[in-house]
Parts: structure tokens; C-alpha cells; sequence
């Protein structure tokens, strides 16, 4: 059985507008905090005058709606030199909620653990709409904190469900994110498929924040990649975290110290300006600084806030207490080399599929690797509509997978030959195509990538490499599975690129890269 060709299904309009998920605003935060450091400690308090000044230190907002608490009662004092963790909160606030003066909630509820003594540095996002015990208002989802007692109590919160200390405290506003974004250069992205939505001829129930971001490895910009990271209407919290996660890498990754230490003054208005913190005096801020300088070097554990599951009758979401043990200790004791990988759920349509092709691949006289199945015909399909495009000719041969992961559906509507931009855009971009896939799953999908840009910043640092049947495959992993395996020719680079939240095996990755292939070979 060929491989469907189904058209780009349009977002589900979920219930709410979309919310300010700013999680890269977190690296780029601690990444200049960093550089500020580097720059030398002569220069600190200069660098402290202008975060304050601009209103990052200290605001009193950490102690309006907290019930009489103060910072002391729920922040960790931590010992100079010590470990710390922060969480960073990003508020949401509706269209429909600026109009009748409703409280916010928080949406974005990151915490990130910098510890240099640990292989890597923590990271791990908690699920919006869990439902958790909020103390002195009882049950309800984790982000009612924020609405009913302001950062504190959402500390609190997540202090209590996870039994984690937390050290300081940081609420961001999404135009320090579009702007500090937009002061480094942007962050070059490799986009899993199409992001769009409009509000034309929508009711308001159903208009939420618009987007129109296309598939494929490209350079995201303040708006775009502000829009890309708080997506949230077709997928889950587990891949809209995985999402954010995977920008705040490449943030990390492409924003080199020398960037920040020449920036770092224009980041600090930018910061001072657009984020609210516990951070009061120049000794808190002085170790925070030598803190994330110390581990600026160590790789992100992406820690995935899982196995949830969904309460019937309602959209929340639950989590066992042993469950929540394993993720406390695999935060606090993160390690480069330890995969978090959450298991994806897949529905009856998902499940039908790979049996029905599971019996066509018992039927083939070629063996086919366990979890494939030959996609060529529909694959070289789309291979040729890419390289006879007559608006993008491509100087280089497109190569198309013959084997596809059961139960996977191109979507050629997602497809595109397109030039990625360069950071100058006076010169002229990098020819690129791209072939999307969707695997079974709420919100999977995977991709092929060719362009003449053979040192692009995505293909940086491979974990390891492979030779198979004569071609030698450059590996990226993230714990123990593969996120992206290239392959680099004369004129062009080629690569596959997992999942979100990496649901294809390193053999299914493997395979699909193998069989590459051109049109008509």
C-alpha cells in the first residue's frame, strides 16, 4: 500500500487565545548573565546599574497577591558559590481578558537548574493545564497559582509538587523576548512543518494570535519566533514544551559569549526592562552571574515532564507521585548522556494504519527494516514537484526517502523549495527544500532537508559518525536517540530531522536516511 498523500489539516481553534510562551527569553537571560561575568567583574557594577535601573531588580510584584508571604518564605537561600534554580514564568493574558480586566495566568512555567558540578544543565517545562494542589485554594490546574497569589504562590506550587528548591524567581514579558531576539540576530530554527493561522471571516471565539510560519531549516525573527515557541492549538503540552526546548538549544548553541560581552549592555535594558525578578542586591546578582558563566559550557538536559495522562471529563492533566519522584531526581542530578523521551500517544486511525501496513510489508518480497515500510512511489512524487518547481529552480538533485515509519502521511501541502535567508539578507540566500511528514501521534512530524548551506549552524558538532552502504552519516543525539542524521555531498547537505519529541527510533532514523535517494535511480 503507497503512502496517502493528505492535504495540510488547518490548527484546531482551542478555547483560548494563544498564550506568551517565552521560554527561549529564559537562556538568552541566563546566557547574557553569563557574558556579563566573562566581561570581567570590574565592569559588574556598571552592568547591575543599567538591569536595575531599567526595572529588573527587585519589583514588587513578587509580593502583590501572595497572601502576606514574602520572598524568604518560599525562595531557597542558597550559599554563595552553591547551585540554584530559577523558574521563569511567562503571564498570559487573553484578548478577551485585557477587555474585562481578568487576573492572568501563567502559561509558560519553565525551570531551569544550574548546577556546574552536574554534566548538563536542567531544563524542564510544567504542563499548564495540570491539576495540583494550590495551597490555601485547594485543587485546581498549576497555572490558577499565578492568578491567585501571583509568582509566589506559583513558586510555591511547584516548590510543593516537586519537592525541588527554588532560588530566585523570573516573570517575562513577550516583547523582551521579540526584541532580545531580534538584538542577536535572530535564531535559525530547523521548523518541523507548517504554522498557520488567521483570523479572516473567524468569530472571536474562535480568533486566537495569527501565524504563518512554513516548514523547513530557516531564520526566525522576534515576531515569528515569538509566535513558533507559544504556538499551543494542534498539539499537546509535551510537544509544545519539546518545541520550546528545541528553540532554547539552538538559542544557546548559536549566541556565542563574544555576542553577549559586546551586546550585554543593550540586553540588560532589554531585560531590565521586560522581566520582573526577586534579584535585589549586587552579592545575589554577582553569584547568579558567576553561576551561569561556570555552566555556560555544559550541554541542556531536556527534561520531558511525563508520563501524564488526561482526567476524564475535563482538560486536565495528572501525573503519578512516583512519577513526579523520577522526574525531581533526574532534574536535580542531570546528565548528558540520560534520555527523558516521553512515549506519544497514537489514536485508532494512527493504530490502523501501521497494521495495514504492516500486512503489505509482510506481503513485499524486499525485506524492509522493522518499523518501515516502502514509501518510494508517493516519496519520489514529491521528490520531482520539489525539483521541477519552475518558482525556486534548486541547483542541486533533491533525494527523497524510500522507506517512511509505519503509519506516517506526507503532506505535500507542507512541502516547499525556498532560499533560507542569510542573517546579512542583502546577499542572497541558501537554496533549500523541504519534504514533512506526519507520524502517528498528536502533533509528529519528521523531515527530509537539502540545501547548498553545508555549514549551517544545525549541522554544528555532531555527536558521532557512521559509514552505511558507502556514505558517511553525521549523528546528532539528544540522550540516547538520534535527533538528526546528515549526509553531505559536492553541492549540498542533506538531513533527517526526528520528531519533536524524538518518537522515531535511531533504527527508523537510520533507515530513512539510508535510503535516499534521487528520482528516477
Amino acid at each position: 500500500m503507497a503512502l496517502a498523500e493528505v492535504g495540510d489539516r488547518p490548527p484546531r481553534p482551542g478555547l483560548s487565545m494563544v498564550k506568551r510562551m517565552l521560554i527561549a527569553a529564559a537562556i538568552i537571560f541566563c546566557c547574557t548573565a553569563g557574558a556579563v561575568a566573562a566581561a570581567g567583574l570590574l565592569e559588574l557594577k556598571d552592568d547591575v546599574n543599567i538591569f536595575c535601573q531599567s526595572g529588573g531588580c527587585g519589583n514588587n510584584v513578587f509580593a502583590s497577591g501572595s497572601g502576606g508571604k514574602q520572598t524568604q518564605d518560599v525562595l531557597e537561600n542558597v550559599d554563595a558559590g552553591g547551585p540554584q534554580t530559577i523558574l521563569v514564568l511567562g503571564s498570559d493574558r487573553r484578548f478577551v481578558d485585557k477587555k474585562t480586566k481578568t487576573p492572568a495566568r501563567s502559561d509558560t512555567m519553565l525551570l531551569i537548574r544550574l548546577d556546574p558540578s552536574k554534566d548538563a544543565t536542567a531544563v524542564m517545562s510544567v504542563p499548564r493545564d495540570l491539576r495540583v494542589d494550590i495551597p490555601g485554594f485547594g485543587r485546581a490546574k498549576i497555572n490558577q497559582a499565578y492568578e491567585d497569589g501571583g509568582p509566589l504562590l506559583a513558586a510555591e506550587t511547584i516548590r510543593d509538587l516537586l519537592h525541588v528548591p527554588i532560588s530566585h524567581v523570573v516573570n517575562v514579558n513577550f516583547g523582551g523576548f521579540q526584541r532580545a531576539v531580534d538584538r542577536l540576530g535572530c535564531v535559525y530554527m530547523d521548523v518541523d512543518r507548517l504554522y498557520y493561522h488567521s483570523n479572516a471571516g473567524l468569530p472571536p471565539s474562535q480568533q486566537y494570535s495569527e501565524i504563518n510560519v512554513k516548514a523547513g531549516y530557516q531564520r526566525l525573527c522576534g515576531e515569528n519566533a515569538l509566535a513558533f515557541v507559544r504556538f499551543r492549538h494542534a498539539d499537546s503540552d509535551l510537544v509544545r514544551a519539546a518545541r520550546q526546548q528545541d528553540f532554547l538549544r539552538e538559542a544557546k548553541d548559536q549566541f556565542g559569549i563574544g555576542k553577549l560581552v559586546s551586546d550585554r549592555k543593550s540586553l540588560l535594558r532589554i531585560f531590565g526592562r521586560y522581566t520582573q525578578t526577586d534579584i535585589s542586591d549586587s552579592k545575589a546578582i554577582l553569584r547568579l552571574l558567576k553561576l551561569a558563566a561556570s555552566s555556560a559550557s555544559n550541554p541542556v538536559q531536556q527534561i520531558q515532564f511525563a508520563p501524564v495522562t488526561d482526567i476524564p471529563g475535563s482538560s486536565d492533566l495528572a501525573i503519578a507521585p512516583s512519577a513526579l519522584e523520577r522526574l525531581s531526581r533526574r532534574f536535580m542530578d542531570a546528565k548528558s548522556t540520560k534520555s527523558t523521551r516521553a512515549k506519544v500517544k497514537k489514536t485508532a486511525s494512527d493504530r490502523e494504519r501501521e497494521q495495514k501496513q504492516k500486512r503489505q510489508k509482510r506481503k513485499s518480497r524486499t525485506p524492509v527494516p522493522a518499523g518501515l515500510f516502502d514509501a518510494s512511489n508517493v516519496a519520489e512524487d514529491q521528490a520531482v514537484r520539489l525539483a521541477t518547481d519552475p518558482k525556486m529552480p534548486l541547483p542541486f538533485p533533491v533525494y527523497y526517502p524510500k522507506l517512511a515509519a509505519l503509519g506516517s502521511v506526507y503532506l505535500p501541502s507542507n512541502n516547499r523549495a525556498y532560499r533560507i535567508l542569510r542573517r546579512d539578507t542583502k546577499k542572497q540566500g541558501y537554496p533549500a527544500y523541504r519534504i514533512v511528514v506526519s507520524a502517528p501521534g498528536i502533533g509528529q512530524y519528521y523531515g527530509i532537508q537539502g540545501t547548498t548551506w553545508k555549514d549551517a549552524p544545525v549541522l554544528a558538532n555532531p555527536s558521532s559518525t557512521r559509514e552505511i552502504n558507502g556514505r558517511k552519516f553525521k549523528l546528532y543525539a539528544d540522550g540516547d536517540r538520534l535527533r538528526l542524521v546528515a549526509w553531505e555531498t559536492p553541492r549540498a547537505a542533506y538531513w533527517v530531522s526526528n520528531t519533536l519529541v524524538k518518537s522515531l527510533t535511531n533504527k527508523q532514523m537510520l533507515g530513512i536516511a539510508s535510503s535516499l535517494t534521487r528520482p528516477g535511480a
